[in-house]
């Protein structure tokens, strides 16, 4: 004969059976006590709301009467269950829901057949029951709840509302279907959770559709690694246009995340409404725009403080580089140096109307004798941005690239006057003055002015 090694040294002999019996009856009757303790509890809960309605009786605003008194209790209970009011506030909504229009489970609960999971799954399902119909899935629910987990029932739970609900899944799901809609919620460290509420198929079919991508990616990554050294001096070649995968350590949820971001940042969607019929459209060429303020600091790289992403949260200093160059034009912000308050903000890349305007103005380099076309020229900041200069016409004129880099880089000097003026100082000292261009046109009277008429 074999024995069970199993029980062996464990728990084979009577004590040991014995000790276990008494231990389940200690873990029965402290499951009974934690019960009591919920069901009372909730039912205080309950008890908070309708003290609110009463203490708003009568009022000549009632609605907002019980709101502040329910908010007064809320804050007087917050202290006795070490949570904050908002949080009471919203027990105690659930809890009055749950005394009000679930009595059957309440009483369930109360006689030990259903527990508190099964209470919550039961409420969650059941609120998309209407009144007439409730008192038949709760009876329902109970019955498949007793002897199984909350996770277990919650689907079949879900069939049941759906067969007792009187308006048919397609009506719901239409008038649900009309509240779809994105948005962001911010995170710490830089990131946040873009939520999409969607119908279950277009969600299920973007995620499977992210997932396959992802695994091509991953699949390619390793097959070349698996290619050895040959495939890798392939590689060596191809970095920069985007086709290696040398060092590409992502994971699939990561690969996944990226796929995701591609498609939505530069991927043009399937149905255009602003389509000419000749497949070209306007909604593919618009393109993300994000507002953020980095330090002058960050940006030149002296420090990695976090820059603030306009109405949202901070993002990484690397991150905010990467936008910083790649941005078409920027904005200069003065900041008071002690509250932080934005006293003055000027772009710091001229616009395209002032481009437009200093051509026609300046028709030219406007450094003393030259003459390139200012079409061919650069448009320079009198003043140095750096040292506060506006990106402004009064602070800007064409140099042809010859030029711009002598008032750079030699000891030349300009000064701007009003009007578009250039006053020119050589290194040794001779000033130049560079009036601003004539006016293209220019009106003269057929006849020479009578002296003694009046000055109409």
């Amino acid at each position: 004969m074999h024995s069970n090694g199993g029980l062996s040294g464990g728990m084979g002999s009577d004590a040991d059976v014995d000790a276990l019996a008494e231990l389940v009856a200690d873990a029965e009757g402290a499951a009974d006590v934690v019960r009591a303790g919920q069901v009372r509890e909730v039912r205080v809960l309950a008890a908070a709301s309708v003290l609110a309605e009463k203490q708003a009786a009568g009022a000549s605003e009632k609605v907002k009467a019980r709101e502040m008194a329910l908010r007064g209790i809320a804050a007087e209970l917050a202290g006795v269950f070490v949570a904050t009011d908002r949080t009471l506030q919203r027990r105690i909504d659930e809890a009055r829901d749950l005394v009000d229009n679930f009595p059957l489970a309440m009483a369930a609960w109360e006689d030990g057949r259903i527990v508190r999971g099964h209470v919550r799954v039961i409420q969650e399902v059941g609120c998309l029951v209407p009144a007439e119909g409730r008192a038949e899935f709760e009876r329902a629910a109970i019955e498949k709840c007793e002897g199984e987990t909350p996770n277990r029932v919650r689907e079949a739970l879900r069939m049941l509302a759906e067969r007792i609900n009187p308006r048919t899944f397609t009506e719901r799901h239409e008038d649900a279907a009309a509240g779809r809609c994105v948005r962001v919620q911010p995170g710490p460290d830089g990131m946040s959770d873009l939520i999409a509420t969607l119908p279950t198929v277009i969600a299920d079919g973007i995620v499977d559709r992210l997932t396959r991508q992802a695994r091509e990616i991953i699949n390619a990554r390793v097959q070349g690694d698996a290619a050895g050294v040959e495939v890798a001096s392939e590689a060596e070649n191809a970095v920069g246009d985007g086709s290696s995968f040398v060092d590409d350590a992502r994971t699939i949820d990561q690969v996944r995340a990226d796929v995701f971001s591609d498609l939505l940042l530069a991927g043009t969607p399937a149905l255009d409404p602003t389509g000419t019929g000749d497949g070209n459209g306007t909604l593919g060429a618009i393109r993300a725009h994000v507002q953020v303020a980095v330090s002058a600091l960050t940006l030149i790289g002296q420090d990695d403080g976090p820059a603030d992403l306009a109405g949202r949260s901070p993002i990484d200093a690397a991150t905010a580089r990467e936008l910083a160059g790649n941005a078409t034009s920027w904005d200069r912000l003065l900041t008071h140096p002690v509250t932080g308050t934005v006293l003055e903000c000027d772009t710091y890349r001229p616009t395209a109307a002032m481009i437009r305007l200093l051509r026609a103005r300046d028709r030219h380099c406007r450094f003393p004798g030259c003459r390139q076309p200012a079409i061919r020229c650069e448009l320079d900041h009198t003043i140095a941005a750096s040292d506060g200069g506006a990106t402004h016409v009064c602070n800007l004129a064409n140099l042809c690239k010859r030029h711009h880099d002598v008032k750079h880089h030699t000891r030349w000097r300009v000064q701007q006057l009003a009007g578009g003026k250039l006053i020119w100082t050589s290194p040794t000292g001779r000033v130049y003055r560079e009036d601003a261009p004539p006016p293209l046109v220019a009106f003269t009277s057929a006849e020479p002015p009578d002296p003694g008429a009046p000055p109409f």
